[in-house]
């Protein structure tokens, strides 16, 4: 009694192209062919089969079942490893889960890791300052954006603030110093000037360096900020 091609794939729960691939990568050994010339299989190769489904199931590749030989059939050693992978696969997606149901729960944006984005949902913050906060949770380290997810926390607007916002690219001077020196007595300004006391504080740890943090939020306010309300930040650092 043996079995043709068909029959072996039907019997396996598989292809005929799954069992021809499998004679193409060696995994498969080649059966006897009766004397009309279709192949005969025989339960060994039934066996094989299903060992291999089985094991490509379960995670492993082709290339591996195939670097296995001969212990496939209990492969301890690449099971513990897959299991390995798969355990840090499933943490990994629980992390994603999670920060996909705070978005999902309190309007966060998506453009902002954790706990910023959180921060910045919950904080009537301008629009300019989220999109600063983009740029600088591309370009700086954790301890600092964490730092600065809690001076957003308790951001709350500023009438000195809101006219920053609307200050005309022609502002004079005195207009600028004056407002300057009114944003620094903002309570949302006073928490970050004593978290980051200068602009060396808040790129120390830069993953990319504080040369690239540095221009690369300098750049940002240059695209954020018009040239009066740029006067008023140097002024209101210095």
């Amino acid at each position: 009694m043996a079995w043709s091609t068909r029959q072996l794939a039907e019997l396996a729960g598989t292809t005929l192209r799954a069992i021809r691939h499998y004679h193409e990568v060696g995994l498969l050994a080649e059966p006897e062919r009766r004397a009309n010339g279709y192949k005969s299989y025989g339960v060994a190769h039934l066996v094989r089969v299903v060992r291999i489904k089985r094991l490509t199931g379960l995670g492993l590749s082709l290339a591996q079942i195939a670097e296995l030989g001969d212990t496939d059939e209990h492969p301890e050693e690449a099971l513990r490893n897959l299991d390995t992978e798969l355990a840090a696969t499933i943490e990994r997606l629980q992390r994603t889960r999670a920060e996909i149901a705070l978005i999902l729960d309190r309007a966060v944006p998506t453009d902002l890791p954790s706990p910023l984005g959180e921060a910045v949902a919950g904080a009537d913050v301008p629009e300019s300052e989220r999109s600063l906060a983009v740029v600088m949770a591309q370009v700086l380290g954790r301890p600092a954006l964490d730092a600065y997810a809690d001076t957003i926390r308790t951001y709350e607007p500023d009438p000195a603030l809101t006219e920053f916002e609307r200050l005309p690219a022609d502002a004079d001077e005195q207009t600028c110093q004056d407002l300057a020196e009114r944003m620094r007595q903002a309570p949302a300004v006073k928490e970050m000037l004593a978290a980051f006391p200068s602009f060396q504080d808040l790129s120390a740890d830069a993953p990319q360096g504080e040369d690239f943090a540095r221009r690369a939020l300098a750049l940002a306010a240059l695209d954020l900020y018009n040239p009066a309300q740029i006067d008023t930040l140097i002024r209101m650092n210095c």
